[in-house]
C-alpha cells in the first residue's frame, strides 16, 4: 500500500483521497514557475494543492486561488492547506474552471493540467478525470487564462513533450506567447518527456532551458538539486 502522504520539508501533502498523487510534474511547476513580485496567483486543477502549498512557500506576499472540480480532491487540499503554515493565504474552491467567477486578475496562473488527449479513460471515474482532457482542456485553459490574467501576467504549465505543439498553437488563439520554456530529460541520451512553458500576453523572444534530472538511478544533477532542494526532505 502506498504511502497516505508525501512528506515536504515545510509542509505535508495527504494524497489518499486523491486520484492523482504527489509526483515530479507539479513539484517541477511549483518550483519553476517565477512567483517574485507576484500578489494574486490562481492553480487550476490544483489536485492535492501540491503547486499552491509551493508556491506559498516560495512567495509570503501572495494570496492564492485554487481551483478543483473533484470534491473529494479539493476537501483534500482544503485541508492539506489548513494544515500548512500558509492557511491564511490559500483558498480552496471545489469549482469547474468554465463556471468560475471572480473580480481578481493574476499575476500568474499555474496548471499541471490533465495530460491524456486521445487515450482510452480508464473505468475508475475520479483517476479518469485527473488524467484526461475531458473536463480541463488546452481550449478551456487559454482561453480562461487570456480574460483572467493581467497584463504583465504569465500562465505557467507542464506538458508531455508530444502536445507542445498543440498547445503553443491553442495558446496562439488566445494571444497567450510563450516567453519561457524548460525541457526536461529523465536522464542523459532518453527523449525530453516534460515541457514546461510560461506564456505572457506580450509576444517576446522565448527563453529557452533544459534540465536533466538524473545523471543515473537515484542520483540526481546539481541542476534539479538546486531547483528542488527548498522542498525535498533528501535534497
Amino acid at each position: 500500500m502506498s504511502n497516505p502522504y508525501f512528506q515536504f520539508k515545510q509542509f505535508t501533502i495527504w494524497h489518499d483521497k486523491c486520484a492523482m498523487k504527489v509526483g515530479t510534474d507539479g513539484v517541477l511547476l511549483g518550483a519553476w514557475a517565477a512567483a517574485e513580485n507576484i500578489f494574486q496567483i490562481l492553480d487550476v486543477g490544483t489536485g492535492t494543492g501540491l503547486i499552491a502549498l509551493m508556491l506559498a512557500q516560495r512567495n509570503p506576499q501572495a494570496q492564492i486561488t485554487a481551483i478543483e472540480i473533484d470534491a473529494t480532491a479539493s476537501t483534500q487540499a482544503k485541508l492539506n492547506a489548513i494544515r500548512s503554515p500558509w492557511a491564511d493565504r490559500i483558498d480552496v474552491i471545489c469549482n469547474d474552471f468554465r463556471l468560475f467567477q471572480t473580480k481578481n486578475k493574476y499575476n500568474l496562473i499555474v496548471s499541471n493540467p490533465p495530460y491524456f488527449v486521445d487515450a482510452l479513460n480508464c473505468p475508475d471515474k475520479q483517476r479518469n478525470m485527473a488524467r484526461h482532457t475531458c473536463e480541463l482542456n488546452y481550449e478551456l485553459l487559454f482561453q480562461r487564462s487570456a480574460q483572467l490574467l493581467c497584463e504583465q501576467g504569465r500562465a505557467c504549465i507542464i506538458i508531455p513533450a508530444e502536445v507542445e505543439k498543440l498547445v503553443i498553437d491553442t495558446a496562439w488563439k488566445y494571444k497567450l506567447y510563450p516567453s519561457r520554456r524548460l525541457r526536461v530529460f529523465t536522464k542523459p541520451g532518453k527523449p525530453c518527456r516534460r515541457v514546461l512553458i510560461s506564456f505572457s500576453l506580450q509576444e517576446k523572444e522565448c527563453v529557452e532551458e533544459m534540465l536533466c534530472i538524473e545523471v543515473e538511478h537515484n542520483q540526481f544533477t546539481p541542476e534539479y538539486i538546486a531547483l528542488t532542494k527548498d522542498f525535498y526532505l533528501k535534497m
